[in-house]
């Protein structure tokens, strides 16, 4: 892939999603009680997996945190408004970007949830893309599309991810992928739920071959929540986490990256629905194996009021 090539489609694309925002609907936006604005949006990304990477259309669900309009006498969009993109985990969109959309929104906070599977016509997780590296051009998307909606700050719009979609939060923190994939932008704040921490700066077991987009020894300088149980299986446990910060080179960036573990929350604490097991192959560092996806209510509130806290000051 020639970055010659990649830069002329990230221009196209927010070219297309400016001429998409230009038509956005808030303002006509108007009801009467407090429920944030919902829309549903689609903005431009980049499929890698074609050769030549093309265009691909992402769709996702916006939600506008409200106040009383005394001239109209009814609730409509804030201005000016912080936002977090929400992505999903290898599973798809499910139970967790809603529950934490709700308290995001309840804080004053937009949020855009977007959909990553459907627009490559994924079914399940057997059929996601390689690497997490694939989907990095979606989360740019997302900002770029946000960065220039009306209601939006573009200077306070930040992103958090679970598992897969923890990955790629995660990622888009590292200097090389921000550049590559988001230009002049950045996202000013970065949440990862239980990501593939033993990924990062490792290669692929029994290669010598670096795991694509996964470098992450340069920070862009904003701050990043790791959330992750300690009887994670999907990275062996917390412990690969807590090594990707101690693994960053100066103090001034270790001070960027926070972790914080669960004591007894499995992959996907957060994922208030029946439990369930499925084979990953990153799972086991790499060597595949059995994850464990056990729901923890306590755990799943407890981390909800931590991300908004730390979205709330950082953003």
């Amino acid at each position: 892939m020639s970055f010659r090539k990649l830069g002329f489609l990230l221009a196209c694309a927010l070219l297309w999603n400016f001429s998409l925002v230009s038509d956005a609907r808030s303002d006509g936006s108007c009801h009467n009680d407090k429920r944030p604005v919902i829309t549903f949006e689609e903005f431009q990304s980049i499929d890698l997996e074609q050769q030549p990477p093309d265009l691909l259309t992402v769709k996702g669900k916006l939600k506008l945190p409200v106040k009383y309009n005394q001239g109209r006498r009814c609730f409509r969009p804030k201005w000016n408004l912080p936002a977090v993109v929400i992505l999903h985990g290898s599973s798809g969109v499910d139970f967790r970007g809603d529950f934490y959309a709700r308290a995001l929104n309840a804080a004053g906070i937009a949020t855009f949830e977007i959909d990553m599977w459907e627009a490559r016509g994924i079914p399940n997780t057997a059929d996601r893309p390689p690497v997490p590296l694939f989907n990095y051009p979606d989360a740019f998307g997302a900002l770029g599309y946000l960065s220039i909606h009306p209601n939006i700050d573009p200077y306070r719009i930040g992103v958090m991810g679970f598992s897969w979609g923890g990955a790629v939060a995660l990622a888009s923190a590292e200097v090389n992928n921000a550049s590559q994939f988001g230009g002049d932008l950045r996202f000013a704040a970065h949440v990862a739920h239980y990501p593939n921490c033993w990924g990062s700066n490792a290669t692929f077991p029994g290669t010598e071959e670096p795991i694509p987009g996964a470098e992450f020894r340069v920070l862009t300088g904003f701050p990043i929540l790791v959330q992750i149980g300690e009887e994670d299986d999907y990275d062996n446990g917390s412990a690969p986490c807590f090594a990707l910060k101690n693994d960053l080179d100066q103090e001034e960036q270790k001070s960027l990256l926070k972790v914080i573990s669960y004591k007894g929350a499995f992959h996907g604490w957060d994922r208030l629905e029946v439990p369930f097991t499925a084979y990953d192959s990153f799972a086991n560092r790499g060597l595949g194996g059995e994850v464990e996806v056990i729901p923890d209510v306590d755990q799943a509130y407890k981390s909800r009021k931590k991300v908004v806290t730390f979205f709330r000051r950082h953003l």
